[in-house]
């Protein structure tokens, strides 16, 4: 009832305001759920991949799992297929599938991020607009000689409650958008690194030179 009140007070504007908290938190959780290291990068598979690979590459019902598996499972197999498919390719190439792979599933990661960010910087905005309308409100009710103390109330009203809902709205959107494209970034170093030892092992390999 109190919220209820809250929202009558605060007028219309008020309604973007709350579809954006309920689209920020719907992408805040999503977000965290699907960026959890495990879902990510699991701790063994890269291990697990190069010391299988180490005797033939893995079959393709294998290869299929492991892409299905993680977003480092998505790299590892793109670079697994091209060796199926095309056993003698060129260092060039293999580095080149790897990195294709990598920015797909680097889109994949940001996936969302760049609304959570729109909406941190927008529900400021659409608070002023809540305090622009309150205002105008409160002066609009103000005739020479004469004043309306409700309509006076309730364009402070207005305008107060509009002005705290986008600040509510932006500070946690915005923390959480930078913690989650600072999770982003790290993890596609991580990408990176393993797509790197992948390049490693399998040239490695092939040239029979020992691994250090």
């Amino acid at each position: 009832m109190l919220l209820f009140g809250i929202i009558q007070a605060a007028g219309w504007p008020i309604w973007p305001l709350l579809l954006c908290s309920v689209l920020a938190l719907a992408l805040i959780i999503e977000r965290f759920y699907n960026l959890r290291g495990s879902v990510v990068l699991p701790p063994t598979l890269l291990k697990d991949v190069l010391a299988f690979s180490s005797n033939g590459l893995p079959r393709s019902e294998s290869i299929g799992h492991i892409q299905s598996s993680s977003a480092l499972g998505e790299v590892i197999s793109s670079g697994l297929l091209l060796l199926q498919a095309k056993p003698m390719c060129t260092k060039e190439e293999f580095v080149s599938e790897m990195q294709a792979s990598g920015r797909r599933v680097a889109a994949k990661l940001e996936r969302y991020l760049n609304t959570l960010g729109s909406i941190a910087s927008a529900a400021p905005l659409l608070g002023l607009f809540g305090t622009v309308v309150g205002m105008i409100e409160i002066f609009g009710s103000q005739t020479p000689g004469s004043g309306n103390p409700a309509q006076l109330a309730h364009g402070i009203s207005v305008a107060l409650y509009n002005t705290a809902f986008g600040l509510i709205i932006a500070i946690p959107s915005l923390v959480a958008w930078r913690y989650l494209r600072s999770r982003v970034d790290n993890f596609v170093v991580e990408l990176e690194i393993a797509a790197e030892r992948m390049v490693h092992h399998f040239f490695t390999q092939r040239s029979g030179t020992p691994k250090p």
